[in-house]
């Protein structure tokens, strides 16, 4: 290896020290952070600036602070840094040469995919899955993943879609709203409090169209996170949209029911989103199959009817 090779490939030790103080602001924070004494970090950013030629962080009695060509390698190897996490992990991780890393949705994953799980487990004991969660598309090499669940529309760029289902919402609230706001007709729910999901801004708007109701829905309270509106609705605050098939548990307890008894089609479905470079890979190939296969027992069995 040239000299020149040499100076371009610091020693991962520095770039770790360099990554946690950019990140953190502080060379003793970034002691803390790697079980390190704030002397053996100061010596591998002054060792990384002497090897790279160029300084890296301003320092005054106020702390340090990154220089403009700081930043710049800064977002560079913090990237490269997770990369190389991912790798390790995968490395660690693989038996057989059989890893599948999936991407779910939060509340579709931990009610719907996660308790189904333990099958595919059994039948391919073989495959290590590692999970993660990811809302939206995303780089799936970047991130080191393999395939997600997808909520939206098959316009994945250089991934294949495989549709798994619709999503049919309805209209839920508290046993206690419902008595106090009685709903004979879908009229009726517009004057209520609604209440909105930030990740489907426009689905007040649809099921009206759908149902035939004129006019624009009232603006109300909105939420991030899904299990977030479950929560408010059981609280009694108002009226929500959302997929039956995901609040099973609240509405078998009977802390949410239907405030009218009328199911619409979303504008968004599930799918199965993998990249196209790793369609025919082992693991993908066999998950995918399963899962189709799951769905379909899924829709036969009688909450889905």
């Amino acid at each position: 290896m040239t000299n020149l090779s040499r100076r371009l490939l610091p020693s991962t030790s520095a770039l770790a020290a360099f990554e946690s103080v950019a990140r953190l602001g502080s060379f003793s924070s970034a002691a803390d952070e790697l079980s390190l004494t704030q002397g053996a970090i100061s010596r591998q950013i002054s060792g990384l600036e002497d090897q790279l030629g160029i300084l890296l962080f301003e320092r005054s009695s106020r702390g340090v602070q990154l220089t403009e060509a700081g930043r710049a390698y800064a977002k560079a190897i913090g990237a490269a840094l997770a990369q190389i996490r991912t790798a390790s992990l995968q490395a660690m991780t693989k038996r057989h040469g059989d890893t599948l890393n999936l991407a779910m949705l939060p509340t579709f994953g931990t009610r719907w995919l996660l308790p189904r799980i333990p099958r595919f487990v059994s039948a391919h004991p073989e495959i290590t899955l590692n999970f993660a969660t990811r809302i939206g598309i995303f780089d799936f090499e970047q991130d080191g993943l393999d395939v997600a669940i997808h909520i939206g529309q098959p316009n994945w760029p250089g991934a294949e879609c495989t549709f798994l289902m619709d999503e049919m919402v309805a209209p839920v609230c508290s046993p206690d709203f419902l008595r106090q706001n009685p709903v004979s007709k879908p009229e009726d729910l517009a004057g209520l409090p609604l209440l909105h999901m930030a990740s489907r801004p426009g689905a007040w708007t649809h099921f009206f169209e759908a149902v035939g109701v004129q006019g624009v829905p009232a603006p109300g309270m909105r939420f991030e996170q899904f299990a977030s509106v479950a929560q408010a609705c059981s609280a009694g605050l108002g009226v929500a949209l959302m997929p039956l098939f995901l609040i099973e548990a609240e509405l078998q307890a009977g802390t949410l029911v239907e405030a009218f008894p009328q199911q619409v089609r979303s504008p968004s479905s599930y799918y199965l989103v993998a990249p196209v470079t790793r369609m025919d890979l082992k693991p993908v190939a066999l998950f995918r199959a399963w899962l189709i296969e799951e769905v379909g027992h899924w829709r036969n069995e009688p909450f889905y009817a």
